[in-house]
């Protein structure tokens, strides 16, 4: 890969501090499709425009999602910290392609299609309130460690048909498997390891959940294949739903346009919920798409084997698409936070994540109606990882409340 200017490093505060002028800039220097370095300087691209990043996620045939693709592989250690996200010949629908990922796809479709979407409000309504419940009556709380990062993975777990007791090392294995650090590899051998023991169970014992569900589907995956699907349901699942509910609660106690809410208007959490979606979203960068064969994207020559990153957050901040970054979206979804095309999260997953992160929401302000920010909104801190967005504290008041 060359290019006059030098590649962005996708590391570094910035992407934690302000991503939309880091973005900005890079489409300023690079154009729609900038250069980048991984840890360790491995090169890949990062597509920062709505139309060229609707075209890579459009063309799997040319944008291929098989890691194996990638020209980077002689020189990517063992112990790259990245493998956990960028993985090679794992069997999960991520990596699969075709009409076997075709019906992966409707696999995992179906089992969560299947749950209840009462039941699985009632599930969320019946953890948040046991997580407020632990300090309702301390008048301050911390959401992020204390109930966000708590209640997606704790419902996720009983729907996919974990024991509830197993959430609290689950989420701490996912939240070091998706953060790429020193714990990474870790993270992901325990949950690879949950998954195991999980289907063994269901294989001896079927029961109503998810992988039951996924077992007992016709078109008959191996145990192998169903364990990495969970693993990429439940981080796909916990995380971003987790970080949506923070990053729209932060909304909320900050920007005067949702001061309304506090005081009961239920309608304005929807709305803060899709604003945060198009201006704060919990999934920043996704890896990646590989190139088949060379070809030109964004004016940029791609080389077989390169890697493309999806840039979602900077396609949602594209000016060409919003020219007036002020304006409430509405109603308007066309944003990439779930993806596009063949590869995109499947709609019962979308459902699923709005339906937990709209209760947790919900819930809190049900509960605790006079719920304010308890820090200056510009020390609050975003975590460090170029790929989810989202806020290491969120610290807050209230009047104190009995427990239920």
């Amino acid at each position: 890969m060359t290019t006059e200017a030098p590649p962005t490093p996708l590391s570094g505060p910035r992407f934690q501090t302000d991503p939309t002028r880091l973005y900005r800039e890079m489409r300023k220097t690079h154009g729609p499709v900038a250069p980048v370095l991984l840890d360790g300087d491995v090169p890949a691209w990062l597509v920062l425009d709505y139309r060229e990043l609707h075209q890579v996620t459009g063309d799997p045939a040319l944008f291929s999602r098989d890691s194996d693709l990638w020209n980077q592989w002689d020189r990517i250690p063992a112990d790259w910290p990245l493998l956990p996200m960028i993985g090679r010949k794992q069997p999960s629908i991520l990596y699969t392609v075709g009409e076997r990922h075709r019906e992966r796809a409707t696999m995992i479709g179906n089992a969560l299609e299947a749950a209840d979407p009462f039941e699985l409000r009632r599930i969320t309504e019946q953890f948040a309130d046991e997580l407020i419940n632990a300090f309702c009556g301390a008048g301050r709380t911390e959401i992020i460690g204390q109930y966000a990062m708590l209640l997606p993975v704790r419902v996720l777990a009983r729907v996919y048909g974990f024991p509830d007791e197993e959430g609290p090392a689950l989420v701490k294995a996912l939240n070091d498997m998706i953060d790429g650090g020193e714990d990474a590899l870790a993270g992901q051998q325990h949950l690879a390891g949950s998954m195991v023991r999980l289907l063994d169970d269901r294989q001896v014992a079927p029961a109503d959940d998810a992988a039951s569900r996924m077992l007992a589907d016709p078109a008959g995956f191996t145990a192998e294949e169903i364990a990495q699907d969970l693993m990429v349901m439940m981080a796909a699942g916990h995380q971003p739903t987790a970080d949506w509910i923070g990053n729209s609660l932060r909304l909320m106690l900050t920007d005067d346009r949702f001061a309304a809410s506090l005081s009961g208007g239920r309608h304005s959490v929807a709305e803060a919920m899709n604003e945060v979606l198009w201006e704060d979203t919990p999934t920043q960068n996704v890896a990646g798409r590989w190139a088949a064969r060379d070809t030109v994207l964004g004016g940029r020559r791609i080389e077989a084997g390169d890697m493309l990153l999806l840039g979602i957050a900077a396609a949602n901040a594209d000016p060409q698409v919003r020219t007036d970054g002020s304006a409430f979206t509405g109603g308007n979804n066309a944003f990439f936070s779930f993806g596009h095309g063949e590869h995109r999260c499947p709609f019962p997953a979308q459902e699923m994540a709005e339906v937990i992160a709209r209760t947790g929401i919900e819930v809190i302000l049900d509960r605790l109606p006079d719920v304010d920010l308890a820090a200056d909104p510009a020390t609050l801190t975003r975590r460090p990882s170029p790929w989810l967005r989202g806020l290491s504290a969120l610290p807050v008041t209230f009047t104190p409340v009995p427990a239920l």
